[in-house]
């Protein structure tokens, strides 16, 4: 009898929402965010805007995907970790602007659409991304 109760208020959990499911599963879990990271990359790697930071090798490239990959699964709430750098540490230097990280904003929300996440979990998400830019934007 105290196991069927049991079962019952955990059913009754999920069924009434109480159990609210990550960003990450709401976006589409791993390859939600993949899909995501490559088209934001795709079109910030077009934008002349952007082109004073290309100067990687191909392999350079493709490490820096995962690392996004890996960072947006971690901070959704994913199973990921991230082993990268701090985001201060790794874009000290480069001289971002204000117009920089707009421009960026821009190509995170299109990569969004793109993905076919809309409504509160793209705001969510969004905004989870400009709660980073003080440690971008370096050029007011």
């Amino acid at each position: 009898m105290r196991t069927l109760c049991l079962l019952l208020v955990v059913a009754w959990g999920i069924l009434s929402g109480q159990q609210k499911l990550s960003l990450y599963e709401r976006v589409g879990r791993y390859d939600g965010i993949a899909t995501i990271v490559d088209a934001y990359l795709k079109g910030v790697r077009a934008d002349p805007q952007f082109a004073r930071f290309s100067g990687r090798g191909t392999d350079s490239l493709v490490r820096a995907k995962q690392l996004l990959k890996d960072q947006l699964c971690a901070m959704t709430g994913g199973p990921c970790v991230y082993m990268g750098r701090d985001m201060k540490t790794a874009h000290g230097g480069l001289g971002i602007t204000e117009g920089d990280w707009a421009a960026s904003m821009k190509y995170m929300a299109a990569a969004l659409e793109k993905s076919h996440v809309a409504g509160n979990e793209k705001e969510e998400f969004l905004a989870l991304i400009d709660s980073m830019k003080p440690m971008f934007v370096e050029k007011h």
